[in-house]
């Protein structure tokens, strides 16, 4: 069974080379094809804790 890309069309890259749709590095995003199936569960498993700390309020400064 092959593990489908997380893509979900925003192809947008922050700051720090994460994209603002799937939450995966640059990096991440262009080994995907070459990837095994464990790396491909490994990166999005990254990248879901990406998105959740991208989704995180920061605190205020004072």
């Amino acid at each position: 069974m092959t593990v489908e890309s997380p893509c979900v069309g925003v192809c947008k890259l922050d700051a720090q080379s994460i994209c603002t749709g799937c939450g995966r590095l640059l990096a991440e995003i262009a080994e995907w094809s070459q990837a095994s199936d464990s790396r491909k569960r490994a990166v999005i498993a990254l990248a879901t804790q990406r998105r959740v700390m991208m989704a995180a309020p920061t605190p205020s400064a004072r």
